[in-house]
């Protein structure tokens, strides 16, 4: 389906096609593998003319509901919104520069939350402005000691 439109067609379809010709039983475990990679990247890798981020991320919240996994999937989300914006780890220097960068990464973060967590996200923003992590801090995955304190798995 080269160069066709990513949602013509079945989509759902053609998304779990491909995760499962890589290997995988699920799209959470082949994101899962990947923890730092941006939901485009894998995207691209599942098809880069015909699966968006979009459709990947849908196709996680969905897996994530079913499991009631849905924490973990969140806090997945905050490591690929904070490795993309924020490569190096959590700024030493608080300038403008990197002021944006963090609030860049937050509200990407915050935009792919699920309404169920949004008041849960907006607290770890709070609490990550009120108290920096350390500098240099780059979770690399939904276990991260720090971000399970900030967001433990209690399921709302």
């Amino acid at each position: 389906m080269s160069g066709a439109h990513p949602w013509e067609g079945n989509w759902k379809v053609r998304l779990y096609e491909r995760v499962r010709e890589r290997g995988y039983e699920s799209l959470t475990s082949f994101a899962e593998a990947r923890p730092t990679a941006s939901l485009v990247a894998l995207a691209e890798e599942l098809g880069e003319d015909d699966i968006t981020g979009v459709q990947v991320f849908s196709g996680l919240v969905a897996e994530a509901e079913r499991s009631k996994r849905l924490t973990r999937l969140v806090r997945g989300q905050f490591v690929r919104e904070l490795y993309e914006a924020l490569p190096d780890g959590w700024p030493t220097v608080m300038d403008d520069a990197n002021r944006f960068k963090v609030a860049k990464a937050l509200g990407m973060w915050s935009a792919y939350t699920p309404e169920t967590h949004e008041d849960r996200v907006d607290q770890v923003r709070a609490a990550l402005r009120a108290s920096p992590p350390p500098p240099g801090w780059r979770p690399l995955g939904p276990d991260d000691e720090l971000l399970l304190t900030l967001l433990p798995d209690e399921e709302v």
